[in-house]
């Protein structure tokens, strides 16, 4: 087992090769919100808060990004501007790979490309909210969708999914809460921060439901579909047959393909929802960059090369950190996460006695961080007493920084 981990973690980084990311140690990378436990008054605490991973600049990207910027020195030119939708060979490679994903229908008339996929994501939202709207969005999940929601008009509305089950939604919850006022169902696939993924059948089941209200539109966030430990790839919403079309795809390269700080987003939706939304980003901001295009092409096309290389990096920290919460005093089943680089941990047992849920969910991660490690409180994902945990971190740090977490949790 140790020699293949070690075949694995060779093999990522032969095809990674290229700039690492700076010491997490000392200065941990900005996680993808500011909702983090607050830092311990010490120069040397451990981040595992961050939402991005300490992965090597894929080198097929740094070679097609230092290419354009070469060109442009020799000839002393100008970069060239790309469209508002994006660099057309881009979103014909974007939607060649959906394609072969399954989405038959998807052409680059439906892609676009996003300055990241927060840009997306609000820019769709945009488009699709008017003040007030109902937004239904099974929780646990992404942290970020509240604040994006809200700043596009709409009223964000958990429905509240449980661990005890490994967080399935069925059917019939979905249906008791779906209203015909509901503007949108929101989604993540696979989820953040539960490492969850639907798989093709549970898909089948939601989209029937979701059939019966013809108003209602559904979005699929899946930036971390190259991250899966599953037997089968993750299943995008686009090629499942109860796909209507109100349906909608948003995704990024700074997890599955390694980009982090690169600003490349991508927009899967109908032509006219695509077309309404390039006019938005065109008025209100400018393209992404050529030279980060033509990387993110790069990756797109060796986008399942760079994922297994992902994975096989992954393994032996994705291992590591269910061992180390399997050993904590109490614990009890701990599920190993399909998918992301993260484990959403159950330290429900360790919060302090006789407080709101929120407010004991706080002082925990404060007491994690005066021990000296970075997490993501669960209650900003609608999971007081959880915490979201990567496994994205050179293995050094995160064996350090279990120990801390074990220390922080069993003092008193």
């Amino acid at each position: 087992m140790l020699r293949q981990a070690e075949h694995d973690v060779s093999f990522s980084q032969n095809l990674l090769t290229g700039e690492h990311l700076s010491n997490p140690t000392l200065h941990p990378m900005m996680p993808d919100t500011l909702t983090v436990a607050p830092a311990a008054a010490t120069s040397s605490v451990l981040s595992l808060a961050s939402g991005y991973g300490h992965f090597a600049v894929p080198a097929v990207a740094l070679a097609a990004a230092t290419a354009a910027l070469t060109t442009a020195g020799q000839h002393a030119e100008p970069l060239a501007v790309a469209p508002a939708a994006g660099l057309p060979a881009l979103r014909a490679a974007l939607a060649a790979r959906y394609q072969r994903r399954g989405a038959r229908n998807v052409t680059a008339e439906n892609v676009l490309v996003t300055a990241g996929a927060k840009t997306g994501l609000f820019a769709v939202l945009s488009e699709l909210l008017k003040a007030g709207d109902d937004v239904l969005v099974p929780t646990p999940n992404w942290f970020g969708f509240s604040e994006l929601v809200r700043r596009a008009g709409g009223m964000l509305r958990p429905l509240p999914l449980a661990a005890a089950n490994n967080y399935a939604l069925t059917p019939e919850a979905l249906r008791a809460a779906l209203t015909p006022a509901t503007r949108l169902l929101m989604l993540s696939n696979p989820n953040n921060p539960t490492g969850r993924v639907l798989s093709a059948e549970e898909w089948a089941g939601l989209l029937a439901v979701t059939a019966e209200f013809p108003d209602l539109w559904v979005l699929s966030d899946e930036i971390y579909e190259g991250i899966s430990f599953g037997a089968t790839p993750v299943p995008t919403l686009l090629a499942q047959p109860g796909a209507g079309p109100r349906s909608v795809v948003v995704s990024g390269f700074s997890k599955s393909l390694a980009l982090a700080g690169w600003g490349v987003g991508c927009l899967v939706a109908p032509p006219a929802l695509a077309a309404a939304v390039t006019a938005r980003l065109f008025a209100t901001g400018v393209s992404v960059p050529t030279p980060n295009q033509l990387a993110a092409l790069a990756a797109t096309e060796h986008a399942e090369e760079i994922g297994a290389a992902l994975c096989a990096q992954l393994k032996p920290t994705r291992q590591l950190l269910l061992e180390g919460l399997a050993a904590l005093p109490g614990a009890g089943e701990v599920f190993a996460p399909e998918g992301t680089y993260y484990v959403f941990a159950d330290f429900r047992r360790f919060l302090p006695a006789g407080l709101p849920p929120a407010e004991a969910s706080a002082l925990l991660v404060r007491r994690l961080a005066a021990a000296g490690v970075e997490v993501v409180d669960g209650a900003t994902c609608g999971a007081p007493g959880f915490v979201r945990l990567s496994y994205a971190v050179p293995e050094t740090v995160l064996t350090e920084a279990l120990a801390r977490l074990r220390a922080g949790l069993v003092a008193e």
